[in-house]
């Protein structure tokens, strides 16, 4: 049985460029939608749609708990996280979209 998995991800316009943090429980369609301009305010304003990081959970408030510790960040510890796991700042929707999926979707709140 799979558990129902929550992900905070890191969204952004290029590389090193503007930056998003959000919570989702579904990262797939999330992304699609910021992809899409379908979500109004600061990410299609900014034009913010490149998945560069995420980390899934398995409860939703160790999920917000680590989006509001990111959003206390300061950009050059962010871009550490980022570049740790992504070093090239690459698009990670493709390979999500196309079932590629890594291990990271999977919730462990470790």
């Amino acid at each position: 049985m799979n558990a129902k998995a929550y992900y905070c991800y890191i969204v952004t316009s290029k590389e090193r460029g503007t930056l998003y943090t959000g919570v989702t429980s579904n990262l797939i369609r999330r992304i699609f939608e910021h992809k899409s301009g379908l979500i109004t305010g600061f990410t299609q304003k900014y034009n913010v749609h490149r998945l560069v990081w995420f980390e899934a959970f398995s409860e939703i408030e160790s999920a917000i708990q680590r989006e509001k510790q990111i959003k206390k960040w300061n950009r050059s510890w962010k871009h550490r996280l980022i570049e740790e796991s992504n070093p090239h700042w690459d698009d990670l929707y493709p390979s999500l979209a196309s079932g590629a999926v890594d291990s990271r979707l999977r919730g462990n709140d470790s």
